[in-house]
């Protein structure tokens, strides 16, 4: 499309491409006269400024000359050396060759001309200059006169030879665009000439020896040292050739399509697949020479157009000289024809006077323009886009972090045709590298159940105490007996407290526990003894007159029934108005002898009394001996100072009901967040911990911490998986939380984790709600990556995020879904090894009150609620939302015809590991099948059965969290003091642990019904009284009666691991991080059943570290090997394996260095 136009008959040059602005140079063209016949001539510099919307170009300068020019180029000599903007040169038609200096022109002073010559003889019809030495210059003229000109001394001229035999005109020189010694040269003859100036000679000739073509014009290839192009004059042969001087026998490519001779060419520097071609059939054409194919056609006018040239600054332009006397300037991009359209009218308009035109006395009358009643006319642009437009290097950055890169290299020759595809490359781009290892270890540990190893590690790399401690929390829910540990960590000890106790009443701890001064009550008997015998000079009386020397040694004692308040008193205890009489002893200020009567007087009585005297009391523990009596602990929290805490969260959980439990530790978690501090809400993180409530957890973490970056997101996000797992493991089923600040924050987390790549723990992430846009977006978009079809997706159990339990439909052949009868298994499939259940009378139940599904052997302090409550042999087993689903074995698989019931494991700390085994982490959501001993021992289920769907029957208490929270104490339940019948000859994992002192049991056989124990109530009584007396809060190591439960709730021995020296912990974290790499990229079943028995038996290496019985040198080689592994240099440290095992005693390593040397062979075979 045409964007600018001069009204010049002339020759043209650009200036160079460095020249800001782009300034096109018109010399008065010879051998064309106009209709005036005017001889006169110019050199006129003009401006493109496109801020202007007409079609005139500016003239900045003009300059006057003897001649006119048959040539005119725009060299870069002396460019920017004060102030320059080049040389201009030009070639007239008497001979001379004269340098101008273009500021001169535009500044009009009189020193434009540099320097001028008249070497040759007839008219300079061909100039150019060298690329790489733009002080050097070419001119061809008449008589094949050569020189080579040196702007430096332009007065010497040199020759590229000697003439060559046949004289013709120069018209076209060229110097070679990739080497700058190389100069070409051409005549109307078709011949050209090619030069090597180091030898002053030519070194080929080019002539189409067929043909004799007129040769117009020639060009070097921009990129191709040894190609050009020739272009013929002859209306008979009116083509363009492309020679290459390899192969300089024939033409390589023939352009052919114009229908008269070619009157000028032009290729472009920006693009070489452009070339512009103008011939006497008055067309301009755009080619690719590499196709041979043209690709745009300009809108011309009729008129022959005999110098077309590209714009070096803008490659989009070209501009075109027509022996019309029109300089008009093209965009190859294309356009819109309305501007120009409006702008002729406004040429014809300025054209007349409008206020006298023609001298008439009369104004004309405004031009009317009609509106155009058609669409502007629209000019396309190329066909492809140029290699200026082409991006010669892009890249994108896609969703799940993918990088698609592209680039288009400068081939060193013409690529074939036709081109071969370009490469598009795609790759993953990782930008948060710790945040996506961590996310990793995250996920391997929720798949793998592993927690406690887990928790240990982000402990020791905790970087504040602060931090250790809210791990430390976490950490004690996965343990057993949780609720002393949490009052270890609150800073309560019972052994160290036993200890203080005993301090304080100066007596000596005993091993025991009694706290019994030894030597004190050796020497009272040592006393005792000698009085005896001091009073035994005599012979003793006989034992028979022991009592009746006790009623002769009373003495009486009187019964006052006077008025005073010791009479009052006893009248009122003569009479039995104990009320009466425990008001007198409290206005008296006997306190003692009030709660000793009021004890008998029953237990109204009582209590008025307590709170009589408490309400008395003001010391500083008599608000806390006030909630132990009430059962009051609303008024600890509520009231007490901030500072104190800890005490406060260790009585709740010591004492409070387990349906009160997660309320007062969420009040208690609320004062301490309402306090503001950074330090506080670390404190309140820690309460909502114990109670498990996860969504104020969140919202407290959040409100102090910025979880907008990965790694702080990341925090957030381990510890809710890891409390959220307790809870899960706690109530044994998929934890619900409806939390909208959990939700954005898993929404935010899943977008960082789709970033770098993790797609598929991405959309495991993502809340199920489907009413937001943009996660059901991201969901889809997630899907779309993976190659799934997007619908509604429930993640796996173990990657987070809020998984209603109504979420899977599909039942898994093998297994049942909740209350259902009991069915046999299907053929071939094979049965989950049952958990026994002993028979045990039917008793009645109170709703909301817990009850076991088997005896609760010794438990300290009291059993956790959520077992399976007991049901009816041959009806349908009724799983609650608490208890483990799984799969049903047949009735047969139980010894003694008994029902086999699947018992929730209890929750973490509650009983010893003799009573029942810590559940398994394959029992966990998401992990392998759990494994159960079963008559024979242990049997593992197939890896096929994955749980059924959980119940949809709502939680008991709280928004989804368990009953009292992870932390509270359990609630008190009756147990059966007989044992359930063996599993097999030997002791199963479920008979009752042996009690220190008490009676032993002997083995019962397997057909034998127990009775119903005394302890337990009994269906004929009233459920109201059971209820009652399951009620009763009793603080742990409170006195009790005597009974069968009070012996079966002594704890049972446990044996306490030692610690792995500081020195060698290292050894522990690189291999478990070596097995959880290697479980997250293992595929085949064959590796993951290795790296789970390798999980399991390199537990020997860590038992030989804490007893410390390894040598020195298998230490040092061990340390050695673990320096590799965190390396990833396995082959090194297979090879110190060898040196190991080469070295040492077998016996001593034969437990630990196999298994090693597999977890290394797998770890460098997936190359984690």
């Amino acid at each position: 499309m045409r964007v600018k136009e001069i009204l010049r008959t002339a020759t043209q040059a650009w200036s160079p491409a460095a020249h800001h602005p782009a300034y096109l140079a018109l010399g008065t063209s010879a051998q064309q006269l106009d209709a005036s016949f005017n001889t006169t001539a110019a050199l006129e510099l003009f401006e493109m400024d496109f801020a202007d919307k007409s079609m005139d170009m500016k003239l900045k300068g003009s300059l006057s000359t003897s001649n006119r020019f048959h040539s005119l180029i725009w060299v870069t000599f002396g460019m920017g050396v004060d102030g320059s903007s080049g040389r201009l040169i030009g070639g007239g038609e008497n001979g001379t060759v004269t340098v101008y200096s273009p500021e001169a022109i535009l500044n009009g002073t009189d020193d434009a001309i540099i320097g001028q010559s008249n070497k040759h003889t007839g008219p300079v019809q061909a100039l150019d200059y060298n690329h790489f030495q733009s002080n050097l210059l070419a001119s061809g003229a008449n008589d094949s006169e050569i020189y080579i000109w040196d702007l430096n001394n332009f007065s010497n001229p040199m020759t590229p030879g000697s003439k060559s035999q046949l004289v013709e005109d120069v018209c076209v020189v060229a110097w070679n665009k990739q080497v700058q010694h190389i100069l070409a040269s051409a005549g109307p003859s078709g011949r050209a000439v090619v030069w090597d100036l180091r030898k002053n000679e030519p070194i080929i000739k080019i002539s189409d020896h067929s043909n004799r073509m007129h040769c117009s014009g020639m060009l070097w290839h921009p990129e191709v040292a040894t190609q050009m192009i020739l272009a013929s004059e002859d209306d008979r042969l009116p083509v363009i050739q492309m020679w290459d001087l390899r192969f300089a026998t024939s033409p390589l490519k023939v352009l052919e399509n114009h229908t008269r001779g070619i009157l000028s060419v032009s290729w472009s520097q920006a693009d070489s697949e452009l070339l512009l071609s103008s011939a006497k059939d008055n067309r301009i054409l755009c080619w690719n020479p590499n196709t041979a194919e043209v690709t745009y056609e300009l809108p011309t006018a009729n008129q022959w157009c005999f110098d077309v040239q590209w714009c070096p600054r803008n490659p989009a332009l070209l501009s075109a000289a027509s022996f019309d006397g029109h300089i008009s300037v093209y965009t190859v991009m294309g356009g819109c024809l309305e501007a120009q359209q409006y702008s002729t009218v406004d040429k014809i308009s300025a054209a007349f006077d409008p206020s006298d035109p023609f001298g008439t006395g009369q104004a004309l009358p405004p031009l009317q323009v009609p509106q155009p009643t058609a669409a502007p006319t629209i000019i396309p642009p190329l066909r492809t886009p140029p290699k200026w437009e082409r991006r010669p290097i892009g890249a994108s950055f896609t969703f799940g972090g993918k990088l698609v890169t592209f680039e288009n290299p400068r081939p060193s020759q013409p690529p074939p045709s036709p081109q071969p595809p370009r490469q598009v490359y795609v790759s993953q781009v990782i930008t948060e590298a710790e945040f996506l290892q961590r996310s990793r270890e995250l996920q391997a540990t929720l798949q793998s159940g592993s927690f406690v190893s887990y928790c240990h590690n982000k402990i020791s790399s905790a970087p504040s105490e602060a931090e250790q401690d809210i791990w430390r929390f976490l950490l004690v829910n996965f343990e057993e007996e949780a609720r002393v540990k949490f009052l270890r960590l609150l800073g309560f000890s019972k052994d160290e407290l036993e200890k203080k106790i005993s301090s304080s009443l100066g007596k000596k701890l005993q091993p025991n526990g009694h706290g019994l001064d030894v030597n004190d009550l050796a020497e009272k008997m040592q006393t005792l003894s000698a009085q005896m015998a001091d009073d035994g000079s005599g012979s003793a009386p006989p034992p028979t007159d022991f009592f009746s020397q006790i009623q002769k040694e009373k003495t009486p004692f009187p019964i006052p029934v006077s008025a005073d308040t010791d009479g009052l008193i006893s009248q009122a205890l003569l009479v039995g108005n104990f009320e009466g009489a425990v008001d007198l002893c409290l206005s008296d200020g006997r306190y003692a002898e009030a709660i000793l009567l009021s004890i008998s007087g029953g237990e109204e009585l009582l209590k008025k009394t307590q709170q009589r005297y408490l309400s008395k009391q003001t010391n500083r523990v008599s608000m806390l001996i006030s909630s132990v009596v009430t059962q009051n602990w609303r008024d600890i929290v509520q009231a007490c100072e901030l500072d104190n805490w800890r005490e406060a969260l260790a009585a709740l959980l010591t004492y409070a009901n387990p349906e009160e439990f997660a309320s007062l530790c969420d009040t208690l978690g609320s004062r301490l967040e309402a306090g503001g501090t950074e330090k506080r809400c670390l404190q309140a993180c820690l309460c909502y911990i114990c109670s498990g409530n996860i969504h104020r957890l969140v919202e407290c973490w959040s409100s102090q911490r910025d979880c907008t970056t990965p790694l702080t997101l990341e925090d957030l996000v381990e510890k809710v998986m890891v409390l959220r797992k307790s809870i899960e493991r706690l109530r044994n089923s998929e934890v619900t939380v409806q939390s909208s600040v959990l939700d954005e924050k898993l929404i935010h987390y899943a977008n960082l984790l789709a970033n770098q790549g993790s797609l598929e723990t991405a959309l495991s992430y993502l809340p199920p709600k489907s009413d937001q846009a943009n996660l059901q977006m991201l969901r889809e978009r997630l899907c779309v990556a993976q190659g799934s079809a997007a619908q509604p997706h429930h993640p796996k159990a173990p990657a987070g995020g809020a998984i209603p339990a109504t979420a899977h439909t599909a039942q898994p052949q093998g297994q049942f879904p909740p209350a259902v009868p009991l069915q046999m298994p299907k053929a071939g499939e094979t049965a989950m090894p049952p958990v026994f259940t002993p028979q045990v009378p039917h008793t009645t139940h109170t709703p909301g009150v817990p009850r076991p599904a088997r005896p609760a052997y010794p438990q300290y302090p009291a059993a956790a609620p959520g077992f399976l409550p007991s049901q009816p042999v041959g009806g349908p087993l009724m799983f609650p939302p608490s208890s483990l689903s799984g799969p049903v074995p047949p009735l047969s698989s139980a010894p003694g015809g008994m029902v086999p019931m699947m018992a929730a494991p209890p929750p973490p700390g509650f009983l010893p590991s003799t009573s029942m085994p810590p559940v398994p982490t394959s029992s966990l959501p998401g992990g392998p099948v759990p494994m159960f001993s079963g008559p024979s021992g242990p049997t593992s289920a197939p890896q096929s059965i994955a749980p059924p769907p959980l119940s949809t029957a709502p939680p008991p208490a709280g928004v989804g969290y368990p009953q009292g929270g992870p932390g509270a104490p359990g609630a008190k339940t009756y147990t059966p003091s007989v044992p359930p019948p063996p599993t097999g000859a030997h002791d199963g994992w479920n008979d009752p642990p042996a009690v220190r002192g008490g009676p032993r049991h002997k083995k019962i056989p397997g057909d034998y019904t127990p009775p119903a124990p005394i302890t337990a109530p009994v269906m004929s009584l009233p459920t109201e009284g059971a209820v009652s007396q399951d009620r009763v809060q009793v603080p742990p190591g409170a006195p009790q009666e005597p009974s069968l439960q009070v012996l079966q709730q002594l704890p049972a021995e446990r044996v306490e691991h030692k610690e792995i020296p500081a020195e060698h912990t290292i050894l522990k974290s690189t291999f478990d991080s070596l097995v959880q790499r290697c479980q997250l990229a293992a595929t085949d079943p064959q590796t993951k059943r290795k790296l789970d028995d390798a999980s399991k038996r390199i537990g020997s290496l860590y038992d030989k570290l804490r007893e410390q019985t390894l040598s020195p040198s298998i230490l040092t080689g061990l340390h050695e090997i673990s320096c590799c592994v965190s390396g990833r240099n396995y082959q090194r440290a297979l090879e110190l394996h060898t040196q190991v095992v080469s070295s040492s005693n077998f016996s001593e390593i034969s437990a630990f260095m196999p298994v090693l040397k597999v977890l290394m062979t797998i770890g460098n075979k997936l190359g984690v």
